[in-house]
């Protein structure tokens, strides 16, 4: 019983002294009041609102099992994210080493040692040699009077959250990256089908032709139009081939794998896919969308509790140390009751002069806020900036991609055309050329609008923050309510 009677007192003084811990320096975080725009300027192209039924994964929207299968591979096996994600951990290790520091810590030790005394300087009745053992159990605590182990423990609780919100950052780069990868590569697939299907309708009037000049119906100079034609088309095939195994390379790399062949659809299973809408909604919604601005806004509140970190400097720091043990000259009388040792201790220790050092740090802390709070800022425009964006490519993209689509509708009837005036001897077969000439670059600019406008869809997706459902509703007005921090 009495030996536990230290310890007893050692946890009631930290209990007392625990209870006058409120003076927390610093403020506590406020959300600053945004500016946020009533609207988007291309909001009309939003076809669906924020409510309608697009499934959380919307690239599954879709209806492609060979995408899907690439995003969850990426998800499982990419690099990138496996370094954020080694990140979290790292800071939620750091948050728990902050934390510790306001617990008490407790250890423990045990010695034992045999010495001898010169017997020149002891009495002769007092035997040279001697033994001891001894046991230790010690705990310590600071009291955190002044709230600098909670500042801290709020900033490393603060940047916890701040590399998780950069960890889906990364992951929605990457899942925006391997479609607009996959997207890329059935771009390049349609223009290398129409590449080839030029190529072949040309060989095909080659053969033509070398008939026709065989029999002195043509001339030589037609006749070389016909092949310098052909062999146009069957120079573009070798950079799209090219282009073909360089995005296969990229995107292999990006879930992961070495690079090799990418599994996609072909164009009959294309035919069969769905078309995915364009979410609407208030801009309001980034601030609980985008990983960047939950990142920024973490990282203003980590600076924000260092200030009163910084400020808690200025204030006595307030150490209580406890030692129980055991000490005798023999092992076996280590436990008697009269082998009892215990001490307690209060320590006080705190600045007098540093020079302006801690006014320095202080001033350190508050203008990291200011820095963290104008980039916060500055993200939360540019997101704004980054969805506008999005939406205009949607826009036009979706407009140029139609035009593209009638005029190649309209080159494909005049090569009709050209081709009956050729044989109904009104024009020469240059006229005939010239319009396959202009169908062949409109087929490829209607193969890469149609990508482009895919991979707007893709950006946007990305802008927004990732899954465009599932969200709480959110106003101008939640979205300036002041937070505070715990």
């Amino acid at each position: 019983m009495r030996a536990s009677s230290p310890i007893a007192r050692f946890l009631g003084a930290a209990s007392c002294l625990s209870v006058l811990s409120g003076c927390v320096q610093g403020d506590d975080y406020v959300k600053p009041a945004i500016n946020i725009p009533p609207a988007y300027r291309s909001a009309e192209v939003a076809t669906s609102s924020p409510a309608a039924a697009i499934e959380d994964h919307w690239w599954t929207g879709y209806g492609d099992r060979h995408l899907d299968a690439l995003v969850e591979e990426a998800l499982t096996n990419n690099r990138d994210l496996r370094i954020a994600t080694a990140r979290v951990d790292e800071f939620a290790a750091i948050l728990a080493g902050t934390k510790s520091q306001g617990l008490p810590q407790i250890g423990y030790g045990g010695s034992g040692s045999r010495a001898r005394a010169s017997e020149d300087k002891i009495p002769s009745i007092v035997d040279p040699k001697s033994t001891t053992f001894s046991a230790l159990l010690s705990a310590s605590w600071e009291i955190d009077l002044w709230g600098r182990i909670r500042r801290e423990t709020e900033a490393a609780r603060a940047n916890l959250l701040a590399s998780d919100e950069a960890r889906r950052g990364v992951t929605l780069t990457l899942i925006s990256s391997v479609i607009i990868g996959y997207v890329t590569l059935l771009d390049l697939d349609e223009q290398l089908r129409v590449s080839e299907a030029t190529v072949a309708g040309r060989r095909k009037s080659v053969d033509v032709f070398e008939k026709r000049l065989a029999a002195g119906w043509i001339s030589e100079f037609e006749m070389a139009q016909v092949r310098g034609e052909y062999e146009g088309a069957l120079a573009t095939l070798p950079p799209i081939h090219q282009a073909i195994a360089l995005q296969e390379n990229a995107l292999s790399v990006l879930v992961g794998r070495n690079p090799g062949p990418i599994k996609r659809a072909t164009p009959q299973e294309l035919a069969t896919f769905h078309q995915v809408t364009v979410p609407a909604g208030l801009p309001s919604e980034l601030l609980i969308r985008r990983p960047d601005i939950l990142q920024a806004e973490q990282q203003l509140i980590a600076s924000n509790a260092l200030i009163g970190a910084a400020r808690a400097l200025f204030f006595p720091r307030i150490n209580l140390t406890s030692l129980f043990g055991l000490a005798s000259s023999s092992l076996g009388g280590l436990f008697n009751g009269n082998a009892n040792t215990w001490s307690f201790t209060g320590d006080v220790v705190g600045p007098i002069y540093t020079g302006g050092g801690l006014t320095a740090a202080v001033d350190q802390a508050e203008a990291r806020r200011e820095q963290s709070l104008a980039n916060y800022e500055l993200v939360i425009q540019n997101a704004f900036r980054d969805v506008d964006d999005s939406l205009a490519n949607v826009q036009h993209s979706a407009e140029f991609r139609e035009a593209v689509g009638r005029r190649v509708a309209t080159l494909r009837r005049g090569v009709e055309l050209a081709n009956e005036r050729y044989e109904n001897g009104y024009s020469d077969y240059l006229e005939v050329l010239d319009t396959e000439r202009s169908l062949f670059s409109a087929e490829l600019q209607y193969a890469s609008a149609r990508g482009d406008y895919q991979r707007a869809l893709v950006d946007l997706y990305r802008a927004l923050g990732g899954d465009w459902t599932n969200l709480p509703p959110v106003t101008a007005a939640t979205a300036q309510r002041p937070g505070g921090s715990k």
